[in-house]
């Protein structure tokens, strides 16, 4: 049930995720005030290089509203410049921004809270000759996903459900007709919208065949050696087990679009399908990955993950990607033998995704959930890299 919040005592300015996103892109410093409680604010809040965070209570506000004390408040809002009020979905930070502004302290209220912030779904597009890339962000988890149009065709890669709408707009704004919806394996940190495309549109629902071994039976099964036409461009599915063991990664051209493999500050976690107990196993499997199945690709091959981290460095065109060259001086998973790896993916793992039991349930179909609630499932980080301080 929606809590009841008082007016501001003043109306605050306020600025949109979209904006806020733009001042993190370009490095501009961001003061946040979170007034959320402690424990929402530890499991999931808004980061980056520029900003400077402080958690204080909403009670704290109502309090020093009636004592006159809102300066000494304040004062413990580390850095300088003006205040960005966070909240959940906007009200309590509407007020507590609007208190501060009645105070004469530059403040502004981040429309919509949390809840908007997790609704920003922003896209570029990926240098490709084969056809035209989209990379989708959502920078409240760091999830990436693509969609590929060639002549008036388009395939979706790792879509997410709650943007469903997105995508189909896209596709018509490009004359194209959505094809396949793909999905490089079964997601633990996300609903995944292959079936809600497949139910709107045309698009095949598609997964792989070792993906689907998992026990699907509402989606075309790939086999590793099936290409997919998406109009006069060929997607050629690439097997990267180690994170699942049904990862398939595809290359158009000469981008990989690398799914939960391998990222472009970390590698993937290998404990979300099997637990703590097939951790190993499946970490073997990933260097196997890394060390022999994508030695086939060149070093030139463009590679577009599945998430990023807000310590990520995009690339200069502003997309997530990098080369795989570059990946492999940069990531210490490409050098190390099998067993100093299997160390280094499985002793010091972070949390695992808030709710992926629930979410791989529902993405495996032995579970339900209607929109809010899958939408409310999927908040926070999705934590799906194997190391603690590259956590995406």
């Amino acid at each position: 049930m929606a809590e009841d919040y008082p007016d501001p005592p003043t109306n605050p300015p306020s600025l949109s995720a979209t904006a806020l996103q733009s001042k993190l892109d370009t490095g501009e410093p961001v003061r946040l005030l979170d007034v959320r409680d402690r424990d929402e604010y530890e499991q999931w809040r808004i980061r980056g290089e520029s900003v400077t965070a402080t958690q204080l209570p909403f009670a704290k506000f109502l309090q020093a509203k009636v004592t006159g004390e809102v300066d000494d408040v304040v004062a413990d809002v580390d850095g300088t410049g003006p205040i960005t009020v966070v909240c959940g979905r906007g009200e309590a930070s509407a007020f507590v921004a609007g208190l501060l502004t009645e105070h004469d302290i530059e403040a502004q209220n981040l429309s919509d809270g949390m809840e908007g912030w997790a609704r920003l779904y922003e896209a570029r597009e990926i240098p490709c000759d084969d056809a035209t890339v989209r990379q989708y962000r959502r920078p409240s988890s760091g999830c990436l996903g693509y969609m590929i149009v060639s002549d008036d065709s388009a395939a979706v890669i790792d879509p997410l459900r709650a943007f469903t709408d997105r995508y189909i707009a896209d596709a018509t704004d490009r004359d194209a007709s959505l094809t396949h919806a793909i999905d490089t394996h079964v997601h633990a940190d996300h609903v995944s919208g292959v079936r809600r495309l497949a139910e709107e549109t045309d698009a095949e629902p598609i997964l792989s065949e070792r993906a689907v071994a998992r026990g699907i039976d509402d989606m075309t099964t790939l086999a590793d050696d099936e290409p997919l036409q998406v109009g006069s461009a060929t997607l050629e599915p690439r097997p990267l087990p180690g994170h699942t063991t049904g990862m398939t990664g595809f290359t158009i051209g000469d981008v990989l679009l690398a799914g939960d493999s391998v990222f472009l500050d970390s590698v993937a976690r290998p404990d979300l399908e099997a637990g703590a107990d097939g951790a190993r196993d499946l970490a073997r499997e990933l260097h196997r990955t890394l060390t022999d199945r994508l030695t086939a690709l060149p070093d030139e091959t463009l590679v577009a993950p599945g998430h990023y981290s807000e310590s990520t460095t995009p690339a200069d065109d502003g997309t997530f990607t990098a080369t795989l060259g570059t990946l492999r001086n940069r990531l210490p998973g490409f050098t190390m033998d099998r067993e100093a790896f299997v160390e280094y993916a499985c002793d010091d793992m972070p949390p695992r995704p808030a709710n992926f039991e629930r979410i791989i349930a529902i993405n495996l179909g032995t579970e339900t959930a209607d929109d809010d609630t899958a939408f409310r499932f999927e908040l926070g980080p999705n934590n799906c890299a194997a190391a603690p301080s590259d956590a995406v």
